[in-house]
């Protein structure tokens, strides 16, 4: 019987398929921070009603509460190799189809949401088959080290590299990030189709399986773990403030800040260099914590870090605040990520990852429009103030958490082989 420890921090090998992995996921997040960053300047040129530039970002989201759990059986079902390599190249094709009608001046606050939507979409799928697949790439005891090395190398490349050179790519046109996004997309496609892993073993479906059927036990298994649970409800709870801050963070920047564009990058790029360093030594909180107090402990900390950004009128205030909210939200994600991983039985993980991500960013789309609507009638700061609220009752609902004694589930069956009280 396979142990699994928790606060175990074993490093995993670069060499085979974590590292093409690593390499496809860095590079694909270049690609990523090119467009994120990217559509609200262009959705900023072409309105300046707040709640439109809001609706792009709660399209991006919307997908995930109509496609996500269905993504997760899916994930569960397929080879998930594949189907990242071949997302990827569609996500590829989608992209550079935009780029074209940008360069050729069709743009409209309409084709960003639908692109929103679709590439939103085709996550829901890629996001939970590279849960799953992870897990058969290296061990389970390295998953904390390997997520935090993805993690970190995805910032790295999708802030501190890619949001800098947007305004750079923008001098050269306005579908200069988005053909560039393209092209990483498909490099990353080749990447992931290199990988030589194995079809992943399944037995027989039960008769009468459907999927249904399939996300309903995906569903059970995440609320019988009430430590996931816990976690899924405190994450959907910060999600709906994460929507509110994301969708109208240009506009704090640019609008209440009076920054502009340079100032926009100034903020990412802080953003990113916080992130980065919370997946360098985040692995020492939680040696010395556990990862459900190491998660609290963020949650409490990004609420000071969102009051700051609401109340201090000044671009250095706003860039330090985002370094401290960047470092404690990676903390989070590494944590959250790698828990549900470790706990969930391997031929479900498809479907407890859809189950935990669907109902945790099921709030995001509510709290963008909330954003949108807030800046409009109180004014471009408001958002951050409500993000901070929300933040509260998240780490309100992860308080009953601590008193849990998790279980730890074995890679390939029921059993609890470990008690390990955070």
């Amino acid at each position: 019987m396979a142990t699994v420890e928790s606060g175990d921090v074993r490093a995993p090998a670069w060499r085979g398929g974590f590292g093409r992995l690593w390499s496809a996921a860095v590079l694909s997040s270049f690609g990523d921070a090119l467009r994120t960053a990217a559509l609200p300047l262009l959705a900023a040129t072409l309105t300046d009603r707040p709640l439109l530039i809001a609706a792009v970002t709660a399209c991006g989201y919307l997908p995930w509460i109509v496609f996500g759990l269905l993504g997760g059986a899916v994930a569960d079902r397929v080879d998930q190799r594949r189907a990242m390599w071949m997302i990827d190249a569609l996500r590829g094709l989608l992209v550079a189809g935009f780029a074209v009608a940008v360069a050729l001046g069709h743009a409209s606050i309409a084709l960003l949401i639908a692109l929103a939507f679709a590439l939103t979409t085709l996550q829901t799928l890629f996001d939970n088959a590279s849960t799953a697949l992870l897990p058969a790439l290296v061990d389970r005891t390295e998953l904390g080290s390997a997520n935090a090395r993805l993690m970190t190398g995805q910032r790295l490349a999708g802030g501190l590299l890619g949001a800098p050179v947007v305004p750079l790519l923008i001098t050269a046109g306005a579908a200069a990030p988005f053909a560039a996004d393209a092209v990483t997309f498909l490099v990353a496609a080749a990447l992931v189709a290199s990988l030589r892993t194995a079809p992943p073993e399944r037995g027989p479906r039960p008769a009468g399986s459907t999927l249904r059927r399939e996300i309903t036990e995906g569903l059970r298994t995440l609320g019988r773990d009430r430590a996931l649970r816990g976690l899924c409800a405190a994450t959907a709870l910060c999600n709906i403030g994460m929507g509110a801050l994301i969708a109208t963070l240009v506009l704090l920047v640019t609008g209440w800040l009076d920054a502009g564009n340079t100032g926009y990058a100034v903020a990412m790029t802080a953003y990113t260099a916080g992130s980065l360093t919370g997946g360098l030594v985040g692995g020492t909180l939680v040696a010395r914590a556990g990862r459900v107090r190491a998660v609290l402990l963020a949650g409490v900390v990004q609420i000071g870090a969102l009051v700051v950004m609401g109340s201090v009128r000044h671009l250095v205030a706003l860039a330090l605040a985002l370094a401290v909210f960047g470092f404690m939200g990676m903390v989070w994600n590494v944590n959250t990520t790698t828990l549900m991983q470790q706990r969930s039985p391997a031929d479900m993980l498809g479907r407890v990852s859809s189950a935990f991500r669907t109902l945790g960013v099921a709030g995001a789309p509510l709290g963008a429009l909330l954003g949108g609507a807030i800046a409009t009638a109180w004014g471009l700061n408001s958002p951050a103030l409500l993000a901070a609220a929300f933040f509260v009752l998240s780490v309100i609902a992860l308080i009953p958490v601590l008193k849990v004694d998790v279980l730890v589930v074995a890679p390939h069956d029921d059993s609890t082989t470990a008690h390990v009280t955070r």
